[in-house]
């Protein structure tokens, strides 16, 4: 930080790079090879050109709008206080709900691949009901040790990954890595770009922190941009050294621990227990970080319509439902969802709250920067994109398509009814640096 107190450039850039790449690139990188094969490293990439479309929205309105209900305040200002942006608040709870699910999840498979214990249904549910617990358990009683960790696990992780690219990338087999250019394998490719999307989705906490960023006008748009390319670099050189190592067939049969099998072939098993444990840093970190901060950020959000003007963590003693709530859900998601469909469902709701991101955007000009031309370009990459999952979605995951419409229609249905019963209004937020430096150290990854 500078002498007063403000993040820089680059300090911003790392809180984002620090929160963008956890726990997904170890839980979803077999879903993706499994979907579009040797064409994974075009997929990452498609992908964080998607995530780039997003990000001109966020950049511009980030830069002007500074609030700790994040996108949810960008709505607020670009359509009013109405059903549909309350619909929306429910929607980023849930994206928090499904996330911890998927980060179980991944917990679960690298856990028990590093103790040799079998995969099965079982073992896998008593691992995420566990872990879930006890994360749970240590939101409610506190533990500002497991806080000041979270720089040490960005670290270790940050760390894996590096090493895993740097070793591996000599050892590649070329024939693993030709790419499919039939109808079929651009097809899939797009798909597998529709699910990979999420893995991007964490550049959108340096506009949660833009008060605490010096020059937010300038920095924010640029650490958000910057973020992204660097995680792309990342994403982009894992998938190489993954399908080059161990192939698709490879990546497919270890999908709960791809990436710890994919070390093996240049490591050894060494390499193995490394990016094992790596992912068990990762995945553990991200759901205490998710509870912590995320999940009761959207809930309190949801349920009031604005944030209260003292927030940080206490606040789940004054609204303990949330956190049980949460929990419970989570492992509902975790235990009747496979990888593939709970990654679906995450980009899905993103998706969503995205399209409505733009289109605030769109309304919000002459109180932002922005071209039309390029907003309205945006919005139609991100339908196209929306479209996409949905068919995707409809081919090979009915369970998941039903459930992504289901979620929709009854977060919109309880939006009618609980805002019909309390009266609940969103409203705009009005900033205090007091409460963004208590929330910036909540969410902080």
């Amino acid at each position: 930080m500078n002498k007063k107190g403000k993040l820089g450039l680059w300090e911003a850039v790392s809180m984002a790079v620090g929160t963008m790449i956890g726990a997904g690139i170890f839980s979803i990188l077999g879903v993706g090879a499994q979907i579009c094969s040797s064409n994974l490293p075009v997929a990452f990439l498609i992908a964080a050109v998607v995530s780039l479309s997003v990000a001109y929205s966020y950049a511009k309105l980030g830069s002007v709008f500074v609030s700790n209900a994040g996108p949810i305040e960008f709505i607020i200002r670009g359509i009013g206080n109405n059903p549909v942006t309350g619909t929306l608040s429910i929607l980023m709870w849930f994206s928090y709900v499904i996330s911890i699910s998927l980060f179980a999840k991944a917990f679960a498979g690298y856990f028990l691949a590093l103790i040799h214990y079998p995969l099965n249904p079982i073992a896998i549910a008593v691992v995420e009901v566990i872990v879930v617990a006890f994360f749970t358990v240590l939101n409610f009683f506190g533990s500002k040790a497991v806080g000041r960790a979270e720089f040490w696990i960005v670290l270790i992780k940050l760390s894996v990954l590096l090493s895993f690219v740097v070793i591996g990338i000599w050892s590649i087999h070329p024939e693993f890595l030709k790419p499919i250019t039939d109808y079929k394998g651009i097809v899939n490719t797009f798909y597998a770009a529709s699910v990979l999307f999420l893995t991007y989705m964490g550049f959108g906490l340096i506009t949660n922190a833009s008060e605490n960023i010096e020059n937010p006008k300038e920095t924010v748009p640029k650490a958000i941009y910057i973020s992204i390319l660097i995680v792309a670099v990342v994403y982009i050189s894992v998938a190489v050294v993954a399908v080059g190592n161990l192939g698709v067939e490879g990546l497919i049969k270890a999908k709960e621990y791809a990436l710890a099998e994919a070390a093996k072939p240049f490591l050894g098993n060494i390499g193995f227990v490394l990016v094992a444990v790596g992912a068990l840093f990762s995945t553990s970190s991200a759901i205490n970080a998710t509870l912590y901060g995320g999940a009761n950020v959207a809930y309190v959000l949801a349920k009031k319509g604005h944030l209260p003007e003292t927030f940080e963590r206490k606040v789940w003693f004054n609204e303990p439902e949330g956190l049980y709530i949460t929990a419970i859900l989570s492992l509902v998601f975790a235990l009747f969802f496979d990888l593939n469909g709970i990654s679906s469902l995450i980009s899905f709701v993103f998706l969503i709250i995205y399209l409505f991101v733009i289109s605030s955007h769109y309304r919000l000009l002459g109180q932002v920067e922005g071209s039309r031309p390029v907003i309205m370009f945006n919005f139609i990459v991100i339908f196209t994109v929306f479209i996409t999952l949905i068919i995707y979605q409809w081919k090979t995951q009915k369970d998941s398509f039903f459930t992504s419409f289901g979620i929709l229609t009854a977060s919109f249905i309880f939006e009618l009814i609980y805002r019909g019963i309390t009266k609940r209004e969103f409203k705009k937020r009005e900033f205090h640096t007091g409460i963004k430096d208590k929330l910036f150290g909540v969410l902080k990854h």
